[in-house]
């Protein structure tokens, strides 16, 4: 039986790069200082370990043999990611409900929610087939 990993943290990936275009000044000043609250309560109840925001411009690296780089991710991408935060909570049920409370829902953001594994799931599973043919 392969050993399964348990994640105890959280990455929550901030998609939406235009949450702003149809508000006032004074409704996004509402926005980021709302936002703000919502990272210090996290940092205070320990459950905030990174967050940042990421430049909408980037390069996307691929092949298999020659690789290439080509333009991208594109920033008028509604689902462009803007950035990122890391939870340091015990289930996704807790991931999920601290993320239906960011503030930027309320503009049109959306969010993913993704479990962090200890080590690469592929790397763990090779790894412990070979440690069992080897006993």
């Amino acid at each position: 039986m392969e050993p399964t990993q348990t994640p105890t943290e959280f990455m929550v990936l901030f998609r939406s790069t235009d949450w702003s275009k149809d508000l006032s000044l004074e409704e996004m000043q509402r926005v980021m200082d709302e936002t703000y609250a919502w990272f210090d309560a996290l940092r205070q109840q320990g459950k905030f370990k990174a967050a940042q925001p990421l430049f909408g411009e980037g390069k996307v690296v691929s092949g298999t043999r020659n690789r290439t780089v080509t333009d991208g991710p594109f920033a008028e991408s509604k689902e462009a990611v803007g950035g990122y935060l890391i939870l340091k909570v015990d289930t996704m049920e807790e991931a999920l409900d601290i993320a239906k409370g960011w503030p930027l829902l309320d503009c049109g953001s959306t969010l993913e929610v993704r479990p962090i594994a200890p080590e690469c799931p592929d790397f763990h599973r090779l790894r412990h087939q070979r440690d069992a043919l080897a006993v």
